[in-house]
């Protein structure tokens, strides 16, 4: 990881570069252009989800498979976006396509238990060691659900999390996540700002929110919470933030957070949506060696189709197992969704899936980085497991202040641009990262590098 830069960078150049990468874009994408014109006539921005949304307009995409996807236009890329890290699997994967074909013959939903279901938990309960779990649909059901029984089993209502950190779109973790620079406040007392409207402060307000690697901090604002009388119920948090990128936990900062937590009697969530099945068989539980009293996963989970899970302590899920908190969902359990998720934990994200993973992420790591050295570029290479990104910063990030105060948005949008009209399908917006599949190969990777090489090249010819 190196962040001395050496290149003095040309804002003008940036400028013209992108001017003419997006022309190239919107050349080559009429067909998403017409789409767009026809979707926007019935879907509210032309799109199912905000994150879906780009101007000028978004690219529609029409079938994957393995490492690849194709758009409307006909476009074939290689895939490091994969449906926001949902996809380590890979498109259209025969094992999973498999058990979602014997299942449609069988019945699609039953509102009623499956033994996959029952399968999938099993498998879960091993992996991350937690001995109980339920299912959800989505990453925002499961950090729902698993605040609500934090509450229940406490008997309190302020939530703590990390600032910057997205935990799904339910009112109370749509707080403090992204704002402008000047808003955060002061880093002891940082402020439960709403992300978006519809949510009322008096609801924000009972979500506390913490810098990242900072345990210290943490600390003393939930003893100060505590001496308010407002004592938290929980701390949710990514134990290695996704939402900036990639900013990995320091040494010693997660066990901290478990014994601190553990002391002042507050319960401690993983929200593993993004990091679950990812970066190891059992996540970040197992990658770092530290357990949360509750767990939540979704994304990769599914294999494609929508599904999520809480795990917990014997403790933590009493008020479940006692009928205190009422745990539901029609759709929760799906057979489809449970046929895909046992198809995906049994024959795909496999010891020889994670070596697959691991090999090609050393590879990317390495190679980004050799560019980012030998061109001089204001940043560094940073991943983990099937997660990783190039950070454009000057400094390295270590939490949303260093990311809002350092982070390089123009070079970010411009490296997007160079992807995609070099057959690189990557996530827009400048704080994602990449995802690998057990479907991507060698040359795969190399393909992105000489994307990034190319742009680093012009910027500094």
């Amino acid at each position: 990881m190196s962040v001395e830069a050496t290149a003095e960078l040309d804002r003008a150049r940036i400028a013209e570069l992108t001017e003419r990468e997006q022309r190239r874009l919107d050349e080559t994408t009429r067909g998403s252009r017409a789409m767009f014109e026809r979707a926007r006539r019935a879907l509210s921005g032309g799109v199912a989800s905000a994150y879906q949304e780009r101007d000028p307009w978004p690219i529609y995409l029409e079938r994957g498979s393995g490492s690849r996807v194709w758009d409307v236009d006909g476009t074939e890329r290689v895939d490091f976006h994969n449906a926001f890290g949902s996809m380590p699997q890979g498109h259209a994967h025969p094992a999973i396509t498999r058990a979602v074909e014997r299942r449609l013959a069988l019945g699609t939903q039953f509102a009623a238990p499956t033994e996959d279901a029952v399968v999938v938990a099993e498998e879960l309960k091993r992996r991350w060691g937690l001995p109980r779990w339920r299912f959800v649909n989505s990453g925002s059901e499961a950090t729902m659900d698993a605040i609500r029984i934090a509450r229940a089993q406490t008997g309190r209502d302020t939530i703590v999390k990390i600032f910057g950190s997205y935990h799904g779109h339910h009112d109370y973790v749509m707080v403090s996540i992204g704002v402008p620079y000047e808003q955060i406040g002061d880093r002891e007392d940082y402020a439960s700002l709403p992300y978006g409207g519809g949510i009322p402060q008096s609801v924000a307000d009972l979500t506390v929110p913490v810098p990242f690697n900072d345990a210290g901090a943490m600390e003393r604002r939930i003893e100060r919470l505590i001496d308010e009388g407002r004592p938290p119920a929980c701390v949710i948090m990514e134990p290695a933030m996704m939402n900036l990128g990639v900013v990995l936990p320091e040494p010693g900062y997660l066990e901290a957070v478990r014994e601190l937590t553990r002391r002042l009697g507050v319960l401690l969530i993983f929200d593993e949506v993004k990091t679950g099945l990812c970066i190891a068989a059992g996540g970040a539980t197992e990658r770092f060696g530290v357990e949360p009293d509750l767990v939540t996963l979704a994304k990769a989970l599914g294999g494609g189709l929508p599904t999520g899970a809480i795990g917990g302590t014997e403790a933590a899920f009493e008020v479940v197992e006692s009928g205190g908190v009422y745990q539901v969902g029609t759709f929760n359990g799906n057979p489809l969704a449970m046929a895909a998720a046992r198809a995906s934990l049994e024959e795909v994200l496999t010891p020889e899936g994670y070596r697959v993973l691991e090999a090609r992420e050393e590879q990317l790591l390495l190679a980004c980085q050799e560019v980012i050295d030998r061109y001089g570029l204001p940043g560094y290479a940073v991943g983990i497991g099937a997660k990783g990104c190039v950070t454009f910063s000057p400094e390295r990030i270590v939490d949303y202040e260093s990311f809002k105060a350092h982070q390089d948005k123009e070079l970010a949008d411009l490296s997007w641009l160079y992807n995609m009209n070099r057959g690189i399908y990557m996530t827009p917006g400048r704080e994602e990262e990449w995802t690998l599949t057990v479907a991507h190969s060698p040359e795969d990777c190399d393909r992105f590098v000489a994307a990034f090489e190319e742009m680093a090249s012009d910027l500094t010819a």
